[in-house]
């Protein structure tokens, strides 16, 4: 067996993991045509993934979140190589989600949208948001929406779903009071601080456990 060859299987192996089958081929195959670094990371409340160009003598890097659901997982990686495809066709002449790279998420995306991969309702919201991709997925609720249906074994709901009045835990610590919808966002109040801050709806959040809390 050749390098190429040992190179695809061991990216074959690890990518099963993280996406859906009929996906693996391709990702795996892009990895050495594009010549990138994959790295799965632990979760960051800032980003999914992130694109690094080569500098230092490092080649290109591409960064994931270890928790995503496998369809979260695929679309945040098709996102990431639009970035790299760009930057190898423009450097940095361009805006980093302009005409160039929205066109090079659009191709890059076909091979993977059908609902051979995509469940019907995620397919249907990914299509949607691909007429303008936007700069991150997360930006575009229906299609968060339909992804989240997919999260495995999380505590986490969206704030919308929580009744009025709910005490619900922010980042895992902070505590807070859900109150009236005021336009597009929620008027929630900390209960330690008894401060004020407005909440998208979106914003995943723990139903809060005083008992756990305690222990």
């Amino acid at each position: 067996m050749d390098l190429r060859a040992i190179q695809y299987q061991r990216n074959s192996d690890i990518l099963r993991k993280y996406l859906p089958e009929p996906c693996v081929p391709l990702i795996a195959e892009w990895i050495i045509t594009y010549d990138f670094k994959l790295k799965i990371k632990k979760e960051r409340s800032s980003r999914l993934g992130d694109y690094t160009a080569p500098h230092g003598g490092l080649n290109h890097t591409i960064t994931i979140n270890h928790n995503l659901n496998k369809y979260a997982f695929l679309i945040t990686l098709v996102h990431e190589v639009a970035h790299l495809v760009t930057y190898n066709q423009h450097k940095n002449s361009v805006n980093p989600h302009g005409k160039e790279w929205k066109h090079n998420f659009k191709v890059l995306i076909q091979p993977f949208l059908n609902t051979d991969i995509f469940p019907l309702e995620v397919f249907s919201a990914l299509r949607s948001y691909m007429q303008n991709p936007a700069a991150s997925s997360c930006s575009d609720t229906q299609l968060l929406r339909s992804l989240k249906l997919h999260d495995e074994n999380s505590d986490r709901i969206f704030l919308e779903y929580l009744p009025h009045n709910s005490v619900f835990l922010y980042n895992g610590s902070r505590v807070f009071r859900k109150g009236e919808k005021i336009r597009k966002r929620f008027k929630c109040i900390e209960i330690s601080t008894n401060s004020v801050y407005l909440f998208d709806p979106l914003a995943e959040v723990e139903l809060f456990d005083p008992i756990a809390s305690k222990g």
